[in-house]
């Protein structure tokens, strides 16, 4: 039983996965949408909503613990510049899962992920 157990492992050490995903949010952020499976989005649905949410407060603590997560710094001056400001008045919902079908390799739920205007 998996019960309080949150959260998706994908196969894949804990070390790769937070990596995996950090990697993502980051791409999501930079770029506004991403294509990848609807597991993975689901899980970086999370991740996403929750580094939006803590750098609204757009203090030192909430920046230094937004940077523990996203791996560029560009990405992190964007997000407290031009995203926060988009999403002040939005209290949570920040990202939009569209499905795309299949993936053609092996049948892999694929969707598109992005940030909601």
């Amino acid at each position: 039983m998996r019960h309080r157990k949150a959260g998706r492992k994908f196969g894949r050490p804990s070390d790769e996965r937070r990596a995996m995903t950090r990697t993502q949010v980051t791409q999501l952020l930079e770029y506004g949408r991403i294509e990848t499976t609807e597991a993975r989005a689901k899980e970086l649905r999370r991740w996403a909503d929750r580094i939006i949410t803590t750098a609204k407060a757009d203090d030192l603590h909430a920046r230094r613990l937004v940077a523990r997560v996203l791996t560029k710094r560009e990405v992190q001056l964007k997000l407290f510049s031009t995203l926060i400001a988009r999403y002040a008045e939005r209290p949570g919902g920040y990202t939009r899962i569209i499905p795309k079908g299949p993936r053609h390799g092996d049948g892999a739920p694929m969707v598109l992920m992005e940030l909601v205007d």
